[in-house]
């Protein structure tokens, strides 16, 4: 069974990363009726940071060589692990369970925002690849990040994003949607470029959808 996992992070509930990702999950799910749909919000319900428990499980992966991470549990020696297990042990079985993983999430600060950051410290293990899995990121910005932009050189959002996914899970397909000039609608300065803004949103909306529809084949 094909299953997508949706991992929403922005702290508002109407925004428009959410927007494009239930943009696509609406239309992978209606393209892919028999398919499994898990949800997570790390925004509503947010992931704890790693712990001490959880450097030393992480110690102990290493220190076996191991990438059977289907015998974790077996690691854990103190109640400090035991812990950090309880926390990673679900978080990981959904992601290793997809194959499509969903993260709709909006710049911050030029990056991304600590709720997700917590999210990817706790999935983050030693020598795990999860290709051919499928990421999408579905972004909004506030400006403009594309290449050839004024604040491109500015972009650590997809940048780290697309360095992560590839450099820790071996995943080097990562698709990106993004929204841009998003402050358009709340900053009179920025007014001029609300139909960049409008038009950008379109844009991604279709692409979601497209993609959403490709992906369910």
């Amino acid at each position: 069974m094909t299953t997508l996992l949706h991992i929403d992070a922005s702290a508002r509930s109407r925004s428009i990363s959410r927007q494009i990702g239930a943009e696509f999950a609406r239309s992978w799910r209606a393209a892919r009726p028999d398919g499994r749909y898990l949800y997570r919000d790390v925004a509503a319900d947010p992931v704890p940071f790693i712990s001490t428990g959880w450097t030393e499980l992480c110690e102990e992966v290493l220190a076996t060589g191991s990438t059977d991470l289907d015998g974790l549990d077996q690691l854990v020696r103190t109640s400090e692990q035991a812990a950090a297990w309880a926390i990673v042990e679900p978080l990981l079985g959904e992601l290793r369970s997809a194959d499509i993983v969903l993260i709709p999430t909006p710049m911050y600060n030029y990056s991304i925002q600590a709720s997700l950051k917590a999210w990817l410290d706790q999935v983050t293990f030693p020598r795990m690849s999860l290709a051919p899995r499928r990421f999408v990121v579905a972004t909004a910005r506030g400006g403009a990040y594309s290449p050839g932009s004024p604040k491109a050189q500015f972009d650590y959002q997809e940048r780290f994003l697309r360095d992560f996914v590839a450099g820790r899970y071996g995943v080097t397909d990562t698709v990106f949607v993004n929204a841009e000039m998003a402050n358009a609608r709340v900053d009179p300065t920025l007014a001029q470029f609300r139909s960049m803004h409008d038009d950008s949103l379109t844009q991604a909306l279709t692409t979601a959808r497209a993609l959403a529809v490709e992906y369910a084949k």
